[in-house]
């Protein structure tokens, strides 16, 4: 008879703590000296220049620099404003039935998208080559006297506006569902109606974004409007920079006031965007400020020091 040995369980090892060993990412650190390189040289080069920056502050509340800044603003709403008009007719005649007008508005877009907005300028300036009168029937004048700098930059800047506009506007509406047309028109709604209560407010979500895009790209093509004489703001800028021989300083600047203008307008375009993405997002991403708030928030709790109970 056999003795039974009594099995002692063996003791658990307890596994090894797990070492992770970060990747070293040696490109990143290298196209990180790079850059900070190339921005310094170029900060170098820029310090040791020719350029009086000391006059540009002064320069910035100039009263000739002002004006054209408030005629760059000006020109490009109301061209902006032309364009979204006749970019919405476009875009209608463009998705017509009728094979003329959708020819005709096919046509116009070809031909504003595919010729420079300069070359467009420069011939409503010289227009009265083509028409020197100007005769409505109720209103009669010569081309040269109705074609002032400030209608030839609008229609020059408007209506190659519009090409782009119509094209936005008609990706806008496309993009709601057919079922919404019907519906509409089963409820007994006539096509304009359709359109206006029914398609446009729910393309706008689709049409606001590269709105914006367009009117902060239009406060920069507005400086092309000096090639027929008008008082933007880089036209003001040339003329101040030839009585103070400062030409570059001028063009500095310039800069600094479109950057406003377009940051200004950035920051207006973000929340319009927030306003018509409500209907198809629940949970809005915060704000920069409601971002800020938080963190504000955060870091005056972690401050506070704990009341003793």
């Amino acid at each position: 008879m056999t003795d039974t040995v009594d099995k002692v369980p063996a003791p658990t090892v307890p596994p090894e703590q797990i070492k992770a060993i970060p990747v070293r990412h040696y490109g990143r650190w290298v196209a990180g000296v790079l850059v900070i390189a190339v921005l310094v040289l170029i900060g170098i080069a820029f310090s040791n220049a020719n350029i009086n920056y000391s006059i540009i502050p002064d320069y910035l509340t100039d009263g000739t620099i002002l004006s054209g800044t408030w005629h760059t603003l000006y020109i490009s709403v109301l061209a902006m404003v032309l364009g979204l008009a006749l970019g919405v007719i476009l875009a209608v005649m463009r998705m017509s039935s009728n094979p003329v007008t959708s020819t005709v508005a096919w046509f116009y877009v070809w031909f504003f998208r595919g010729t420079p907005v300069l070359v467009q300028l420069l011939i409503w300036y010289n227009i009265a080559l083509v028409f020197p009168i100007l005769n409505l029937g109720f209103y009669k004048d010569e081309m040269n006297q109705v074609m002032t700098p400030f209608l030839a930059a609008l229609l020059g800047l408007g209506l190659n506006e519009a090409a782009y506009m119509s094209e936005i506007v008609r990706a806008g509406i496309q993009s709601v569902d057919e079922g919404q047309t019907e519906a509409s028109h089963a409820l007994g709604m006539t096509q304009g109606q359709t359109l206006r209560r029914v398609i446009l407010p729910q393309a706008m979500r689709v049409i606001v974004p590269p709105t914006g895009n367009e009117f902060i790209n239009m406060l920069k093509t507005s400086s092309l409007a000096y090639a027929v004489q008008f008082n933007e703001l880089i036209k003001r800028a040339q003329d101040v920079s030839s009585t103070s021989l400062a030409v570059v300083e001028m063009y500095f600047v310039a800069s600094i006031w479109y950057l406003i203008l377009t940051s200004v307008f950035s920051v207006g375009q973000y929340y319009l965007e927030r306003r018509y993405a409500r209907g198809s997002s629940r949970n809005l991403p915060p704000t920069p400020l409601q971002r800020l708030r938080k963190n504000l928030r955060a870091f005056a709790s972690f401050r506070r020091p704990e009341v003793a109970r």
